[in-house]
């Protein structure tokens, strides 16, 4: 195996924006340094599967569907 080919792990400290912090190791940085978080995990729909709900005010959604609305057998 070819030496120095592997990154370097260690520990840092991540940030979230509650305050609330913990260690985990990444490539990030150097040892010891830390990681702030602008969005939280934690309460983000993108992360907890939240309640995406499609809202279109005659916009894509309405213009496909009045294009190709024909196409579909209902």
């Amino acid at each position: 195996m070819k030496a120095d080919t592997h990154p370097d792990y260690h520990f840092i400290t991540v940030a979230r924006p509650d305050g609330s912090t913990f260690q985990t190791r990444s490539t990030y940085g150097k040892e010891g340094d830390t990681l702030a978080l602008d969005i939280d995990p934690t309460t983000h729909p993108a992360w907890t599967g939240g309640n995406a709900q499609l809202l279109d005010r005659g916009g894509r959604v309405s213009r496909f569907n009045n294009k190709f609305g024909g196409f579909i057998k209902k």
